[in-house]
């Protein structure tokens, strides 16, 4: 499974991007930076995550640190899953 794939593909699908988060570099900001990812869009985005790759995901653990690129996020979710 390509995790970067992955979860760009689940990026693209919650904020319903057409495919414009697939060419998202690792450098592209995301909380603050595209519009549709709001507060609920970030909840929608947790789920999916969970969901599609198995995680489990407490809520302590999600800050806006996790959302600052998509570099952080796929290190986030590459570390739940190790």
């Amino acid at each position: 499974m390509n995790i970067r794939n992955s979860v760009l593909e689940i990026l693209d699908e919650v904020l319903s991007l057409n495919g414009k988060a697939l060419t998202f570099t690792d450098e592209t900001a995301l909380l603050g930076a595209i519009p549709e990812l709001d507060s609920m869009a970030v909840v929608a985005l947790l789920t999916m995550l969970e969901d599609s790759l198995g995680l489990s995901i407490a809520d302590d653990e999600i800050d806006g640190e996790v959302f600052a690129t998509v570099a952080s996020l796929l290190a986030f979710v590459q570390a739940k899953l190790a």
